[in-house]
């Protein structure tokens, strides 16, 4: 995915009207959301997960040493060598504690926009709590100031909570798909707990109590939680709120709905049993569904537990253990200058966003207008139509502009030239956007989108996003507009 790196020097070359005009000293803080606290902001504010702003411009780091899971969830089937397939649970190469460290040390050198190290399986962290423990006191000790993260399903999560507390791991993802047994256990068919394997509603229940005891403990003890949910529709997409309401009340930050993925090739339960993953306008439903309740993330890949670079990008296949030097000397210095870099940038872009936010503010209409963006960092209009693997969704009204999420596409177009035919999944996945912006569009795209009621624009190529999406907002639907 070389089309998708996003290198120190690409981004400083990009345009920035205001550049030179912000102190980075104070950059840093001008993108802080006004409902967050500043001492939780600088846990969060280079964390690409934790932050839909972060998200456009640091990456992050899976290593596979969790291959043991302590449950079996319906939707998984954790295969390997699966190069091709983004999701979670899969890796091509599991590592020992001292590869992973190895590995990492070369990515930080190769990546400067890495900022975090997470353990996501392909197993659960917790289940491996040996190797992840190893893992990441090995890692911390050459690299100290990157940011630890796990993710676990929260059977084990009572037994470590303390210890992942003193460790200094500030961010735990925890996968909670119900409160209610009777729920859970058409979602789990078993899980080991107590050296003995347990089924059915006994399952379920002990998975669901041990799941929000963890939860407790971590945010009583200040770790940061962001819960991920999967979204079943005709299991627990109606009963998704209530567990809502059950995290928020024990101090999630976080909650991230995603849909179910159930392709039948992956050999999950699911998929086989033909359970269907909702459709982009079910989950934004529901996730409108939740707004006002815990603090939704909408920025979520599903990545793989292997996945390396920016969300929405994976770099993995560049670091595999046989491609990786056989001596790596780690200098901080070009991850420090990327990050000062990224503090001018978000003094420019808050500018810029606030200048958005007044131009859709100007409208009284209650009018949405839904645009895909096709971007590879930077938070810019910047990647070609056809180059594009995923379009960012972002929704503009009157009270604001917002990235309510993705659509995941087949880039048709290699080195700038593409099949009529192989346009139809693409337009297909931007079912219902009103707009794309892209950084450069032919026109054969341009004309079959047309057709299918989607504007294509690359009239403000290399433009903030947001800045973008506010000006073709406005003139849509601003006085001026209506005057026309």
């Amino acid at each position: 995915m070389s089309s998708q790196i996003v290198s120190l020097d690409s981004l400083m070359a990009s345009p920035s009207p205001r550049r030179g005009g912000c102190a980075s000293s104070s950059c840093g803080t001008s993108a802080r959301p006004a409902d967050v606290d500043p001492a939780i902001w600088e846990k969060i504010k280079d964390h690409p997960c934790y932050s839909e702003e972060a998200h456009h411009y640091f990456a992050r780091m899976h290593v596979a040493v969790a291959p043991a899971c302590n449950i079996q969830c319906n939707y998984c089937n954790r295969k390997y060598d699966c190069s091709n397939e983004s999701r979670p649970g899969v890796v091509s190469e599991r590592l020992t504690p001292e590869e992973a460290v190895r590995k990492v040390v070369a990515v930080a050198a190769a990546v400067p926009e890495l900022s975090v190290l997470g353990i996501a399986g392909p197993g659960d962290a917790l289940a491996n709590w040996k190797k992840t423990r190893a893992t990441f006191e090995a890692v911390r000790a050459v690299i100290p100031d990157i940011k630890l993260c796990l993710s676990t399903n929260g059977l084990a999560l009572p037994d470590h909570a303390d210890e992942i507390a003193g460790m200094a791991i500030d961010h735990v993802t925890i996968t909670i798909n119900a409160v209610d047994p009777a729920i859970g256990a058409r979602i789990y068919p078993w899980i080991f707990f107590d050296h003995k394997r347990r089924t059915g509603l006994e399952a379920a229940t002990i998975l669901l109590e041990r799941q929000m005891r963890g939860l407790e403990m971590l945010t009583a003890l200040g770790v940061l939680v962001k819960i991920n949910s999967v979204m079943i529709p005709g299991i627990n997409d109606d009963h998704l709120p209530e567990v809502n309401r059950a995290v928020r009340a024990r101090g999630a930050f976080l909650h991230n709905v995603m849909p179910l993925i159930s392709d039948p090739a992956h050999g999950t339960h699911f998929g086989l049993t033909g359970q269907r993953g909702p459709t982009p306008a079910e989950l934004k439903a529901l996730q409108d569904r939740l707004d006002g309740g815990a603090k939704l993330m909408r920025h979520c890949r599903q990545c793989r537990a292997d996945a390396i670079g920016l969300l929405g990008e994976d770099r993995g296949q560049e670091f595999t253990l046989d491609r990786l030097p056989a001596a790596v000397t780690y200098d901080p210095a070009p991850r420090q200058a990327y990050r000062a870099f990224v503090a001018a940038e978000r003094g420019d872009r808050g500018a810029a966003r606030a200048d958005a936010l007044r131009s859709v503010g100007t409208v009284t209409d209650d009018v949405r207008l839904l645009v895909a963006v096709a971007t590879k960092g930077g938070a810019r209009v910047n990647e070609h139509f056809g180059h594009a693997r995923e379009f960012q969704v972002y929704e503009a009204g009157p009270k604001g502009i917002t990235l309510i999420g993705h659509r995941k596409v087949d880039a048709y177009c290699m080195g700038g030239f593409g099949e009529d035919a192989t346009l139809g999944p693409t337009i297909a996945a931007l079912d219902g956007i009103d707009t794309v912006l892209c950084a450069k569009v032919g026109d054969c795209p341009r004309q079959a989108l047309a057709a299918a009621g989607i504007t294509v624009s690359d009239a403000h190529a290399y433009d903030y996003i947001e800045a973008a999406v506010g000006k073709v907002y406005a003139e849509r639907f601003g006085r001026a507009a209506a005057v026309a």
